[in-house]
């Protein structure tokens, strides 16, 4: 227990150096525009987009993510409803954040990990967007962080989880 409570000491610490960086206001709006990039809107238009228009890896780019969320997704919600982190505004007093999350859990950051398992699946089926892909995933989960909702160890998990389940959808679908 005492470990738990060390790592969720400096997690927080850390959200608070987050919190305090020059240019703060700044990046707040830009972290509102990426986090709305992360929405999970933009996973269906993506796969369907690729079905449609891009014949020769659309389809399996499709039926891979489909699997691959179709673990994450699940993950996801057993993990934030069993372990019930609460979220910063909720845990740090005077502290509000900038937009009103879609629940009441942090822990993991679904909006990361949707973010890396797209960005994984991407990079292996389309290899040149690789640099903007893993420029992009980063950022939607640091948006989170700047936005209020997230501490740093909620995005790190969400991250390594979307990676694996992503990992997961090649191995089943795609080899």
């Amino acid at each position: 227990m005492r470990l738990i409570h060390s790592i969720l000491y400096y997690d927080q610490h850390l959200f608070a150096w987050f919190l305090h960086r020059k240019h703060y206001a700044r990046l707040v709006a830009l972290s509102r525009w990426l986090s709305k990039t992360g929405d999970g809107i933009w996973y269906v238009v993506l796969g369907l987009a690729l079905f449609r228009l891009e014949p020769t890896y659309g389809p399996l780019f499709l039926a891979t993510g489909a699997a691959a969320f179709a673990l994450e997704r699940p993950l996801y919600f057993l993990l934030k409803n069993s372990l019930k982190r609460g979220r910063p505004q909720t845990r740090i007093p005077d502290f509000r954040s900038h937009i009103v999350p879609s629940d009441e859990f942090s822990f993991p950051s679904g909006h990361t990990s949707a973010a890396f398992l797209t960005a994984l699946l991407c990079a292996y089926f389309y290899p040149p967007t690789a640099p903007w892909v893993f420029l992009w995933a980063p950022a939607v989960g640091v948006s989170r962080i700047f936005l209020g909702v997230h501490y740093p160890a909620d995005v790190a998990i969400g991250a390594l989880m979307g990676c694996a389940c992503a990992l997961f959808g090649i191995w089943a679908v795609a080899l």
